[in-house]
């Protein structure tokens, strides 16, 4: 009996979201331990580090052409912000040399993403139990501190993004989600959801802010490779037609070669993607403002009154926003033909809430949550570990889908009154 006690008042605690307000600062402590642990201990892996220097060298020595921007492993494929954050690394690290000062300087944009991915689970109000999951990953650790690669600061930015997205800032948001991109265009993947909440769930107004601030920002940080060769910058900064290679690929290893590299492939998955989206925005995502799509429609002429927009906005809560946005996510990444390594510091943070989303037992989270670990960190990919990774992923979208079916929307008081006048419009 007392066994059961402890065991049930335990359980009751990983599930109590009031202890958030120690557990948030004590997660963030241990894992600051344990990152200057592995910097420590295990040692640096040069993958494309240097060749970031080489290439921003050749930007601080005043080459704008973006097509001469190259290195050792290859030319730059990043946007323009990916050049001012290591050009700043440049000189912060004794033109690149200090590795280790590079590491520690990682450490800290690795916990602050850390600390906006715990606030954004905090808001949302998702369960205690899932913040290990976000603390003991090995591949994600060896990405920000071992590998020094870019999606670190990508990601920071996605994360802050979506704390202002709950508090509906939603035009500061666009441009934190546009920072992002700026770093890597993985970012984009996440862009349908965004943009299809801020025109449900906002003004016109505001939903078109939202866009222009996007774009504005790309703009701004792009504008002196644009003054010099805009179809050099758009070409190798936004490479869509770019070719993959099979043997480093993640997910899609055990299709095979010649199906990897196929046209007919890449043109199911972008079929696959679109399907999904538009699964996702009939089914899930319109009806969370409680507004027709002709009634949106309508919108476009007639502005709703602010009292209704008031209301559809409190339907659109912080736990509905986060998981529309991170959905958004990880359809793209199910989707892509070809997933790195690198695509695990966005994955990481989002596959924990998706599973919680999927409504799953706490037991089958951690399960899924291995399997997924384990996967990733095979190197290189075999058949078996990239069916694991497509698999995860597909669960989490499908999990989401059938796990947010029976979801109700912000306050129940306001909810019914925003379903009501709604029918009005209709």
């Amino acid at each position: 009996m007392l066994i059961d006690d402890l065991y049930n008042q335990l359980v009751d605690l990983t599930c109590d979201t009031r202890i958030y307000p120690w557990l948030h600062p004590f997660t963030l402590l241990a894992d600051a331990a344990l990152t200057f642990l592995v910097v420590k201990k295990v040692p640096y892996t040069e993958i494309d580090f240097s060749t970031y220097m080489q290439q921003v060298e050749l930007y601080i020595n005043g080459q704008r052409d973006y097509t001469k921007l190259t290195g050792s492993t290859g030319p730059l494929v990043y946007p323009a912000l990916h050049v001012y954050i290591y050009s700043w690394l440049y000189w912060a690290c004794e033109q690149g040399t200090n590795i280790v000062k590079a590491q520690y300087t990682f450490i800290g944009v690795y916990l602050v993403a850390l600390n906006f991915a715990i606030m954004a689970y905090r808001k949302a109000n998702a369960p205690p139990y899932l913040l290990p999951l976000l603390v003991l990953s090995k591949r994600l650790h060896s990405i920000y501190v071992l590998r020094l690669f870019n999606d670190g600061f990508a990601a920071l930015f996605f994360w802050a993004g979506i704390v202002l997205v709950q508090r509906k800032s939603w035009v500061p948001a666009s441009t934190l989600f546009s920072l992002a991109i700026g770093v890597k265009m993985t970012v984009l993947l996440a862009l349908p959801g965004f943009l299809l909440l801020a025109a449900t769930c906002a003004s016109i107004r505001t939903a078109i802010a939202s866009v222009a601030s996007i774009l504005m920002v790309q703009v701004l940080v792009a504008t002196p490779f644009l003054q010099n060769n805009v179809n050099a910058y758009l070409s190798r900064a936004f490479e869509f037609s770019r070719q993959f290679l099979f043997k480093w690929t993640v997910n899609w290893r055990f299709v095979g070669e010649e199906t990897f590299l196929s046209k007919e492939f890449s043109a199911s998955l972008l079929v696959a993607h679109a399907s999904l989206l538009a699964l996702f925005i009939l089914t899930r995502w319109i009806p969370i403002s409680g507004l027709s799509i002709p009634a949106h429609i309508r919108r476009l002429r007639k502005p709703l009154p602010q009292e209704l927009l008031k209301s559809i906005s409190a339907r659109a809560d912080s736990k509905t926003v986060t998981t529309v946005i991170l959905t958004s996510f990880a359809i793209g990444i199910l989707c892509a033909r070809s997933l790195h390594y690198q695509f695990f510091a966005y994955l990481a943070w989002i596959s924990p809430f998706l599973l919680w989303r999927s409504n799953l037992h706490p037991v089958l989270i951690y399960a899924a949550w291995a399997a997924q670990e384990w996967a990733w960190n095979v190197f290189p990919s075999t058949d078996m570990s990239s069916k694991i990774v497509v698999v995860s992923l597909a669960l989490q979208v499908l999990g989401v889908w059938w796990g947010t079916r029976n979801d109700t929307y912000g306050q129940p008081e306001k909810g019914i009154d925003s379903v009501a006048k709604a029918k009005k419009l209709r």
